[in-house]
């Protein structure tokens, strides 16, 4: 080495911690140990593994040849509404009981219930709301929360803003999986009313009313008896106990949930080859929330029609012969139903919807 020259020093590491990366694991825990006190409320004797196993754990007991149904789902862009409250206490349970009455048209029990909850910088508190509507839900379905995800991803969400996706299994006998399949032109269309927009559509609403009518979520409306933000933050209701009557009634032909593409759309979905329906409109009253919509854009009627349930959240469709049994069952489980029309046979190249006035 050359005299009077000292060698290079490496450079100073500064420590750099993963919360300075933008996750805090603290807050990750404390979450978490709220939300292991929530899902636990939700338990039943079949759950084998508690919160924070790497896979959970549910014994099907009790079961001959059952058929396993799943899905998957989310709220859509509903939670901008959450954000702009600051209301979370609710979107949760839209969640479960979406994806509870997905499952029940085929005939299935709710078993289990995984969510997944991720942001840009995690609140414990705002999770814990979350996740108290999602127990909540699953309570009242008789559903368990087993397990789920909550991941805290810095520079991905806006600040104050979240996703919220869930995932459900039921089971139901193979012999009686609904499948529609045995729907024919004559039997009755029992419409059950919903809350209002559930959980679709959110996109025209909020283009509507925030960018056309220039409202906001604080405005009270004198249509709808409320301010905009209670409007549509409305739950979306689950039909678990009234599917789960006229089921075990044997009594339900088949059900179609009324999410995104409105009547049109998801009916037919459980309409055999060669059946149509015939929907009354004059039989039922569309909330005025829908009829506020429509007049602020001047939305075409099939597009309102296919955005929109317009106040009937599902449909069932129920032999003619079993009409007063199917009746009884309804109100004993204290839903309220409105027939709304009948199967009818289906045209070639006609609509497999048909409204009349």
């Amino acid at each position: 080495m050359p005299s009077g020259k000292q060698p290079p020093r490496p450079p100073r590491v500064q420590t750099t911690s993963y919360k300075d990366a933008g996750v805090n694991i603290d807050e990750a825990d404390r979450a978490v140990s709220r939300i292991k006190r929530l899902a636990k409320s939700t338990f039943s004797p079949n759950v084998l593994t508690g919160i924070g196993s790497f896979g959970a754990a549910f014994q099907l007991a009790g079961w001959c040849k059952p058929v396993l149904i799943s899905s998957a789902d989310g709220v859509g862009t509903k939670l901008k509404v959450a954000f702009l409250t600051g209301r979370h206490g609710t979107v949760g349970e839209d969640l479960v009981n979406h994806c509870v009455n997905d499952i029940m048209v085929q005939g299935a029990t709710p078993l289990f219930f995984l969510d997944y909850f991720a942001t840009g910088i995690l609140q414990a508190g705002v999770t814990a709301d979350v996740i108290s509507g999602i127990a909540r839900g699953c309570r009242a379905n008789r559903c368990a929360l087993i397990g789920g995800e909550t991941a805290e991803m810095p520079g991905l969400y806006l600040p104050g803003e979240y996703d919220l996706a869930g995932f459900i299994v039921g089971a139901v006998e193979r012999s009686k999986l609904l499948t529609g399949a045995s729907i024919k032109p004559g039997d009755l269309l029992y419409g059950l009313p919903s809350t209002g927009l559930h959980t679709n559509g959110y996109s025209l609403a909020r283009k509507l009313l925030f960018d056309v009518a220039k409202a906001s979520v604080d405005t009270h409306l004198p249509e709808l008896g409320c301010t905009v933000g209670e409007e549509l933050l409305k739950v979306h209701r689950s039909y678990a106990k009234p599917i789960a009557a006229l089921r075990d009634a044997g009594l339900l032909k088949g059900a179609a949930h009324i999410t995104g593409g409105g009547i049109t759309d998801n009916l037919p979905r459980i309409l055999p080859t060669g059946a149509a329906a015939e929907i009354h409109t004059s039989t039922w009253k569309v909330p005025p929330v829908f009829e506020l919509l429509r007049s602020i854009g001047n939305v075409p009627l099939d597009d309102w029609r296919r955005t929109f349930n317009l106040g009937i959240g599902m449909i069932l469709a129920i032999d003619p012969r079993h009409a007063t049994a199917a009746q009884k069952t309804l109100k004993k489980a204290r839903s309220p139903f409105i027939p709304i029309g009948q199967v009818i046979a289906a045209k070639p190249r006609a609509p497999r919807v048909v409204y009349l006035s």
